[in-house]
């Protein structure tokens, strides 16, 4: 297999790029001192070489550490070049985004009508957008039918467009460059006409149906959770992304299970369910429960090498979702009991071979290697805990026009081009901030844990901050303002920015909402550039980066 070339980078004189003033965002520290942050911060030299790796090995925290930060600092963009990725798209190769198990048994699911069906309230399947924020509804048992209306409303297929001779299909979680690198698992209890046993299965969204891939045995629920509950596992193939943007796919991974975790959290909200991340469980033990095993293991070569390697489509197990009725109270899961349970899934019979995604690859090395040393080993922890339901912020009820969740989820769309005119309300910017929130911002305490949906599925401290570049918002002036979500780092944030930052709370904003206006600017061309120069940026009503 030939090896890519070391140059992917555009030339620093192409007319993609700009100079950017934006050193001046920066504190005020000494030109030798602010050199070596600017040479820290877009640092983009090539990866070196290193040895291929046959086998996995133990590393040290140093080791781990040392190997994501240069992932970190070889894949971030800068104003002088892009991070490697390739040339252009490859479009013989582009991967199926539709993952298969050939021969496994496929189950179909129930689809459901998306509009809200206003004449009869009492027909309505799905409630109020509006209303799940502020409380869950009572918890429907699981079935064929609440399991099908529950994978409909989080990672099925919501839409297929067509231009000119290209057909593609669009989901409810969205997706980088919409290229859908994660795959979705059920594993759950006997349910009536989907499975007599307990079992496993991997959810086919263009089929939107199940196929069930392994029983399980049957006292395996009823020892670690309680009545009516189920596990969702989510993995991600890297492939589908790199093969769009190079080296950077990791991150983009990541950041798509993100938005399958909120798609997840939602969709079970408006059944009455409630959504925990099962955070001690590792690696080893989430392959076993998805039944991740079946996919080689592969040598990591020592540079990109473009080729056919299959070994690449595996699925990188993400993370375990534990979805169950809201009201139940505190329930324990014993990580170490559950962890020598997942172990016998080995044992299990596995059905379905993966279909293969493209003829040929091509392997990014720092990804695979990146994605080696942040396998996560089982922890104990703090155990699990279920923290009360906390209602988000209810500042502007009219900006929902009464659309139900599947209304809501199902008409999601990527925004492509705006119109550089219209404006947004005041309110409803207001109420979008206030469902960004981890806490609630009705009992006065502190923005820091995560209690409030969909962020209550994370078992932590909210640890992500917003910066929000306001272009068109009415009775808000343009410029930056900042969305402090863990009012703990509220000092270190204000240290690590310019002194000249105002740092007040905006005219109009609610007591709750920790909103800062930082400076007044028309700062549209500098979103623009900060988002890979994406025009439609300099069109919107604002933009945010976290």
């Amino acid at each position: 297999m030939p090896p890519l070339s070391s140059s992917f980078s555009l030339p620093v004189s192409s007319p993609r790029f700009h100079t950017l003033p934006w050193s001046s965002l920066l504190p005020n520290i000494s030109t030798a001192r602010r050199s070596l942050v600017l040479a820290m911060a877009f640092s983009s030299s090539a990866s070196s070489p290193s040895p291929s790796m046959t086998n996995p090995k133990e590393y040290s925290q140093d080791e781990e550490l040392s190997q994501v930060l240069k992932y970190h600092n070889q894949t971030k963009h800068s104003f002088t070049r892009y991070a490697r990725g390739p040339h252009g798209l490859d479009w013989a190769n582009q991967p199926n985004p539709f993952r298969r198990y050939v021969s496994a048994p496929l189950v179909p699911l129930q689809h459901f009508p998306t509009e809200n069906q206003k004449e009869n309230t009492s027909t309505i399947e799905a409630p109020l957008y509006s209303s799940i924020f502020l409380s869950l509804p009572p918890p429907k048992p699981i079935s064929i039918s609440t399991i099908s209306q529950f994978f409909y409303d989080s990672l099925a297929l919501s839409a297929w467009k067509t231009a000119g001779f290209s057909t593609w299909s669009l989901r409810v979680n969205p997706s980088s460059g919409n290229l859908h690198p994660t795959e979705g698992y059920i594993v759950a209890p006997p349910i009536e006409s989907l499975s007599s046993s307990g079992f496993v299965a991997h959810y086919a969204p263009k089929e939107h149906g199940l196929e069930i891939r392994a029983e399980i045995p049957s006292g395996f629920f009823p020892k670690f959770f309680p009545e009516n509950s189920f596990l969702i596992g989510l993995s991600s193939i890297f492939w589908r992304e790199a093969w769009k943007y190079g080296e950077r796919a990791f991150r983009y991974c990541n950041h798509d299970v993100g938005h399958a975790i909120g798609a997840v959290a939602i969709a079970a909200a408006a059944l009455g369910w409630d959504v925990k991340l099962l955070d001690g469980l590792g690696y080893k033990d989430l392959e076993k429960l998805m039944g991740l095993e079946i996919f080689p293991k592969f040598q990591i070569p020592s540079r990109p090498i473009k080729g056919r390697i299959p070994e690449i489509e595996f699925e990188h197990p993400d993370c375990v979702l534990a979805v169950f009725p809201n009201g139940v109270g505190k329930f324990d899961v014993d990580y170490k009991e559950l962890s020598s349970a997942i172990s016998e899934f080995s044992k299990l019979d596995w059905k379905g071979k993966p279909n293969l995604l493209s003829k040929e690859h091509v392997c990014w090395d720092i990804i695979y290697r990146t994605a080696e040393v942040v396998k996560k080993p089982m922890t104990i922890g703090n155990g699990f805990l279920v923290d009360p339901f906390q209602s988000s912020g209810l500042y502007s009820e009219a900006a929902y026009k009464d659309f139900t969740v599947r209304e809501i989820v199902r008409k999601r769309r990527s925004a492509v081009d705006m119109d550089g005119v219209t404006v947004m309300q005041r309110d409803t910017f207001y109420q979008i901030l206030l469902h960004c929130l981890p806490s609630s911002s009705r009992n006065g305490g502190k923005q820091k844990r995560q209690l409030t949906l969909p962020f209550r599925a994370l078992p932590w401290d909210a640890e992500v901050h917003a910066v929000l570049f306001v272009h068109r918002v009415v009775g808000l002036p343009q410029g930056l303002y900042f969305l402090v979500r863990n009012e703990d780092h509220f000092g270190d944030l204000k240290k690590a920015m310019r002194s000249g930052f105002k740092w007040t709370k905006p005219e109009g904003c609610p007591d709750g909402l920790p909103l800062y206006e930082l400076e007044r600017t028309d700062c549209r061309l500098i979103a623009e550039k900060l988002s890979c120069l994406q025009v439609c940026i300099y069109s919107f009503q604002f933009s945010i980066s976290y």
